[in-house]
């Protein structure tokens, strides 16, 4: 990947030691460069400003301008630039609150620094990203509907489950020791009781657990 391809992402966290562990772990990465970072919210917003980033990481609590406060001015005045929420909480209101902040994803801190690449990298190229860590902000979490309101049967939910995760048919299959062809008759009948027409929108409304 060439020097104009490298994604240049900005990380802006409380906590110095995950700053730390990320300047590293991504500083290995070819394609894609921190090019700065802020442990809180007034110095996240004046750095970005400055030299806006491709991705922004925003923590959803900071010290000082509050990530969902950072999101809110970095929305308005650099429109296409990524933001992804770096948070601890799987939380409704966190979750609904950075949705109308205007985030782009929330990402739970538990994520690995290869599956934070893969996000970082399918939401740069403005793909659908479909993770067990990724909460997607589509989600309409003030009605108050929760996975187990749709009906869903406990197989149901492992397969469900696992589509989120990105699992092919076939991998669902062996992990759960079942057949493809019951895999494809379960994903009908979780597709018609989340009344959805394929994957990418069982995964928009599937509410992701916490690690």
């Amino acid at each position: 990947m060439g020097a104009e391809s490298v994604i240049k992402v900005f990380l802006a966290d409380d906590h110095p030691l995950l700053r730390a562990g990320l300047r590293i772990s991504l500083g290995e990465k070819s394609d894609i460069k921190l090019i700065g970072e802020a442990g809180d919210g007034f110095s996240a917003v004046e750095k970005i400003m400055a030299n806006p980033p491709d991705v922004s990481l925003i923590d959803v609590d900071m010290p000082g301008l509050s990530g969902i406060g950072v999101i809110r001015i970095l929305r308005k005045s650099i429109p296409q630039m990524k933001i992804l929420v770096l948070s601890t909480y799987n939380d409704d209101n966190y979750i609904q609150d950075a949705m109308a902040a205007g985030a782009d994803g929330y990402v739970l801190k538990c994520v690995g620094i290869e599956e934070l690449e893969r996000i970082i990298k399918s939401f740069y190229a403005g793909k659908p990203g479909v993770s067990p860590y990724l909460v997607n902000l589509s989600i309409d979490n003030s009605s108050g509907v929760k996975e187990q309101d749709y009906g869903l049967t406990v197989r149901e939910k492992e397969v469900l489950k696992a589509i989120a995760e990105g699992k092919e048919n076939k991998e669902i299959s062996q992990a759960l020791f079942i057949s493809t062809e019951t895999v494809k008759s379960h994903a009908k009948n979780i597709y018609k009781k989340l009344k959805v027409k394929n994957r990418a929108e069982a995964v928009r409304i599937a509410i992701k657990k916490s690690c």
